[in-house]
């Protein structure tokens, strides 16, 4: 399985109404240290693919500025509006209340 398969099996499994950051993605894929590798994945899914790539923001829990996919910015905020995550003034979400709390998952990329 390749990096970005495993990548976006972990983001599969982020719940509605939760986020995760680029880096624990990277961490549960075994990808330590890798955050920008789980962006330029998700850069790539395709708009009707079934991944939830809305669920990613960044450590500050923003959304990550992205000049070559008009739009998506406004598509990620209004998606996670629709799941229940509020924004503050800043335009961050607060991670201490919506981030996902992974200890359920572990992936083994031996067995994937």
């Amino acid at each position: 399985m390749s990096a970005y398969e495993i990548i976006y099996h972990v983001v599969c499994q982020i719940p509605p109404g939760r986020v995760a950051t680029y880096g624990q993605v990277a961490e549960l894929a075994n990808l330590p240290g890798q955050a920008r590798l789980v962006g330029y994945a998700l850069y790539r899914v395709a708009p009707e693919a079934e991944i939830p790539w809305h669920r990613v923001v960044n450590a500050k829990g923003e959304i990550s500025q992205s000049p070559q996919r008009y739009g998506s910015d406004h598509l990620q905020r209004s998606l996670l509006e629709q799941e229940g995550i509020q924004f503050n003034a800043q335009g961050r979400v607060a991670l201490q209340q919506y981030l996902w709390r992974f200890t359920e998952l572990t992936v083994d990329t031996d067995t994937l």
